[in-house]
């Protein structure tokens, strides 16, 4: 017998609050855990609103859900599990990204995207990443430690890795990494969360223009010249689309440089394997992106037609949080999920990047960056070290994606 939406909340229980928080970097939230042996699929009330959603914890639902047509990315629609305050005027004005578009609009513009991130085409810019990263561990080196690793390395290179892909000014790297900054944050202002938007969308509207003009060797150059004859979207589209793939590009990768190297230098019997035999490093990224799960609730979807998963009927209408998170460490898929072990056979069946039509279009390029820095640290920095307590640290507890804020190191 199947559990409806409208079945729970006769239990006269309030209901827990979402976002919850992590209890330490390397965890997920306590309460997942509990979530999957006895309530995988339940209720929540959004911290932001107060509004319901589904939370689905389990590995093989949530992959069940972002798999599932039933399912929609569409933020404009009613029951959405919005996680930022967006009043119903400011939302009826969002042009949708490509991240919120449902087929057949969605698989047009992926199509045209999908060429920039082959495996082959990645492999073509390794040697200009490896550049990247040597340039700014030259930069370290000189000036000596201690250092803050974020703003040495960690930011800095896949900004400009970004950058170049699209064609994007890296001068004004720092503007945009504060408007980038200030999206993914859940506790600013609506007043707040639309400047930021509207400056970067500004900013990335008159580029597009010049672009579309005097296209160079760029993603959004090529993206122009295809969408000429394809027509699968306009002008603002572009602008979107500049904005999603600039954000994610460097704003996830950036936090997952910072994490893994935490996460190594936390347990120092498996840096020195990584450090003895480099082959293991492509598995022991897969383990580091299942450890972290940075964008956890990255994946809210909200129902368009009623659909069972796990057991519970989830109506249409009604919003989904299908956290990543909670699936990366579901213990019959990664037994002890929560020890990092960079051997884990099971780590690349991870949910990091997502599932389905809308898993990252980036991955292949985000997991070269991440091999780049690690194995670059791992060979000219020998003796890496923290600079501070772990105790000191700031976690990004407050953000659509999960990081730290600094990381002192010395060496």
């Amino acid at each position: 017998m199947t559990q409806s939406a409208d079945a729970v909340p006769e239990t006269g229980s309030p209901l827990p609050r979402f976002p919850m928080r992590r209890t330490c970097p390397f965890s997920e939230p306590r309460e997942y855990a509990g979530m999957r042996a006895n309530d995988p699929v339940s209720r929540a009330a959004l911290k932001v609103n107060g509004k319901p959603t589904w939370l689905v914890t389990r590995h093989e639902d949530v992959r069940q859900v972002l798999g599932d047509s039933r399912v929609s990315s569409n933020l404009k629609l009613p029951g959405y599990p919005h996680q930022f305050h967006i009043p119903e005027e400011m939302l009826a004005q969002v042009r949708l990204m490509m991240l919120n578009l449902d087929p057949p609009e969605h698989s047009a513009q992926r199509r045209m995207l999908i060429p920039e991130f082959t495996a082959r085409r990645v492999r073509e810019m390794r040697p200009r990443i490896q550049q990247i990263v040597d340039e700014h561990v030259d930069a370290m080196l000189a000036k000596g430690g201690p250092v803050d690793l974020v703003t040495a390395l960690a930011l800095p290179v896949p900004s400009l890795v970004i950058c170049e892909l699209l064609g994007v000014p890296y001068e004004d790297h720092a503007q945009f990494e504060e408007w980038s900054a200030a999206m993914m944050n859940h506790d600013l202002s609506p007043a707040e969360y639309g400047a930021a938007v509207q400056a970067l969308d500004t900013y990335l509207d008159k580029l597009v223009t010049l672009k579309e003009d005097e296209p160079g060797d760029d993603l959004i150059s090529r993206f122009l010249e295809k969408n000429r004859t394809e027509k699968v979207a306009d002008h603002v589209d572009v602008v979107t689309m500049a904005r999603l793939m600039l954000v994610g590009g460097h704003e996830t990768t950036a936090n997952m440089i910072a994490l893994g190297v935490l996460a190594l230098l936390r347990h120092p019997e498996q840096m020195a394997a990584l450090r003895d035999d480099p082959a293991l490093l492509p598995n022991a990224i897969e383990e580091l992106l299942r450890v972290f799960s940075i964008s956890d609730s990255g994946t809210a979807r909200v129902a368009v037609a009623d659909i069972e998963v796990g057991g519970v009927t989830i109506r249409a209408g009604e919003g989904i949080l299908a956290l990543n998170n909670a699936a990366n460490h579901d213990e019959s898929v990664f037994p002890d999920p929560g020890t990092l072990d960079i051997r884990r056979e099971e780590a690349r069946g991870h949910l990091a990047f997502g599932y389905g039509i809308h898993q990252c279009i980036g991955a292949n390029l985000a997991r070269v960056e991440l091999e780049t820095v690690y194995g670059t640290l791992l060979r000219r920095v020998p003796g890496l070290r923290l600079a501070a307590e772990p105790e000191e640290l700031r976690f990004k507890d407050d953000a659509m994606v999960y990081g730290v804020y600094e990381l002192p190191v010395t060496w």
